[in-house]
């Protein structure tokens, strides 16, 4: 990724730009992964574009993307405040079976039991 590339996704207004240079790049974007999340992260302010970004990066490689994917979860979990995408994440990214898994998924993951604490804030966890 040069320098003018770097500096058009830093002036993204709402993280779309940089979400569809991942889905354009996800092969040769591995160097800047970092770079793209972070600049995803400060430029979305509602959580919509992390949310998808999220869901791609568990589509395409859960295991090779799992920091990315853990920083994005963390960051809609944050500004998804209406709770529009939060829902998606939870199959998107821990699977169909989630509901089944949920026991083990509260006790591993701590994105997954603030998501559930979210969308369920009566719930005892």
């Amino acid at each position: 990724m040069n320098a003018e590339i770097k500096k058009q996704l830093a002036a993204d207004p709402d993280g779309l730009l940089t979400y569809e240079y991942i889905a354009n790049h996800i092969d040769t974007c591995a160097e800047c992964i970092d770079f793209l999340i972070d600049n995803m992260i400060n430029v979305d302010l509602t959580g919509q574009f992390i949310a998808s970004a999220a869901r791609y990066l568990s589509a395409i490689d859960a295991v090779e993307f799992k920091p990315s994917i853990d920083k994005l979860v963390a960051a809609v979990i944050d500004k998804d405040r209406e709770r529009r995408y939060l829902a998606d994440l939870l199959e998107g990214v821990y699977g169909v079976d989630y509901k089944e898994r949920a026991d083990e998924l509260r006790a591993t993951d701590d994105n997954f039991r603030r998501i559930e604490k979210r969308l369920n804030p009566n719930t005892v966890i």
